[in-house]
């Protein structure tokens, strides 16, 4: 009986097991790895998706459930992990954090706008999540220094963050997502988003520097102390310093290789972590990698694959060709305002998850006729990423930032954040819709 309900209502009951993970992820009740692991044994468990392949009366293949596993992005965000993990113990990333602020001799102003330069930058090569682990540390001493409230100085870090993690593959886990769905390089994506995200930055953290100028003034005795701050002590480790900074030098270089090599990034990625790990003890450094983003992310690809395979995402996607009438331009523009929204108020990596294979249906339906790839991908990319700003759980560096504020003394309100964040997502948004559409749709 159970059974044949299930065979005839696949698509509602695979949504139902989505939904219902969504409302868990995005209220935090219950840790998310948890979460999407519950919802894979509940997929596999009902028989929304088959253990094996096979092919069906049609001549079809029908995929088994790790055929839905995206085990390229898995692995490129395990290999980028313990990379950076690895860097981190030599006090690199403090030592270059450092070296800049000194540039600024110690003018407000021009230390909040390093500092987020710093974090976007660290962030289009590095997790968000990293970059803001290495970065707080620093903010917390400037702070001190300057005898003023450090919130102004993380909330523009972790909104330059997000920015900055949206103009590389693997700046951002949707850009991992939807690279690997979309068939997008790492060079696609430098090419086509790096100057907009650029202009994003300057003019949003702009806006952050008005905002916050009140609290941005120091005496010249607190500036001539940060102009010369003592950074000699900073690299623990010289030799793995250089050891890592070369091999991920490499790494990147591989990535930026792929339309030459044709080789995946995420074996570049591997064979990076690899290497290192030879000079390392692997358990101390197995430790530290998030584990649970991980099992997250696998459980999040079953519980997809089994809306996926019964229909859900084909229903979801007739249903935006019929909202936008099969307009390229309304549906780029539906789809980078709803991610932009969504992903304020839902974990932007779970919407991505279920975005992409949507939108790997429709563009087929309504096509991209000019050079390059269907302007639909960068508009989930630019909504999901830079939307990750609209409020505090927009992505998980965000939560991050504010547990560790809070844990420091310096507690930030939902609303607070909020505050800035729709301002800046906004105007972010706009800019991006005016760069896709005479970029790609005039």
């Amino acid at each position: 009986m159970l059974t044949e309900f299930i065979s005839a209502h696949g698509a509602l009951v695979s949504g139902m097991i989505l939904l219902v993970a969504y409302v868990f992820i995005a209220t935090e009740k219950i840790q998310k790895s948890v979460v999407a692991l519950v919802g894979a044994a509940l997929t596999m468990l009902l028989g929304l998706l088959p253990f094996e392949g096979y092919v069906n009366s049609n001549g079809e293949y029908v995929k088994n459930v790790f055929n839905y596993i995206a085990f390229d992005v898995i692995f490129l965000l395990i290999g980028m992990m313990i990379l950076v993990h690895i860097a981190s113990r030599s006090g690199v990333f403090k030592w270059i954090a450092l070296s800049l602020l000194k540039l600024t001799k110690g003018h407000p102003k021009l230390v909040l706008f390093t500092l987020a330069a710093f974090t976007a930058i660290a962030s289009a090569f590095l997790d968000n999540v990293t970059t803001i682990v290495l970065i707080m540390p620093v903010t917390f001493v400037i702070a001190k220094e300057f005898d003023t409230d450090p919130i102004p100085f993380l909330i523009t870090e972790v909104i330059a963050s997000n920015i900055g993690g949206t103009a590389t593959l693997i700046g951002d886990p949707p850009n991992i997502i939807i690279g690997a769905r979309a068939g997008l390089s790492f060079m696609d994506f430098v090419y086509e988003l790096t100057d907009i995200v650029s202009l994003i930055f300057l003019v949003v953290v702009g806006i952050l520097i008005f905002m916050f100028r009140k609290g941005l003034k120091a005496s010249p005795e607190k500036m001539e102390h940060i102009a010369n701050l003592d950074n000699s002590g900073t690299i623990t480790d010289k030799a793995l310093m250089i050891r890592s900074l070369i091999t991920i030098g490499l790494v990147i270089l591989g990535f930026m290789t792929h339309d030459i090599t044709h080789i995946p990034a995420y074996v570049f990625a591997v064979s990076g972590a690899a290497f290192l790990l030879l000079f390392e003890r692997p358990k101390e450094i197995y430790r530290d990698v998030e584990w649970l983003t991980i099992f997250f992310f696998v459980g999040l690809f079953i519980i997809i694959g089994g809306f996926e395979a019964n229909g859900g995402i084909s229903f979801l996607a007739n249903k935006l060709i019929e909202l936008t009438h099969g307009s390229l331009t309304a549906a780029t523009m539906f789809i980078l305002w709803g991610s932009g929204i969504l992903s304020g108020i839902i974990d932007n990596i779970p919407y991505t998850a279920t975005m992409a294979p949507l939108i790997d249906q429709v563009q087929h339906t309504i096509p991209y006729l000019g050079e390059g790839h269907n302007p639909m991908w960068w508009a989930l990319s630019l909504g999901a990423c830079i939307g990750g700003n609209f409020t505090m759980v927009g992505a998980a560096a965000n939560v991050l930032m504010s547990e560790t504020a809070a844990s420091h003394g310096y507690p930030i309100s939902f609303m607070r954040f909020m505050k800035y964040g729709v301002i800046t997502t906004t105007i972010a948004l706009a800019i991006s819709s005016a760069y896709l559409y005479f970029k790609f749709l005039a």
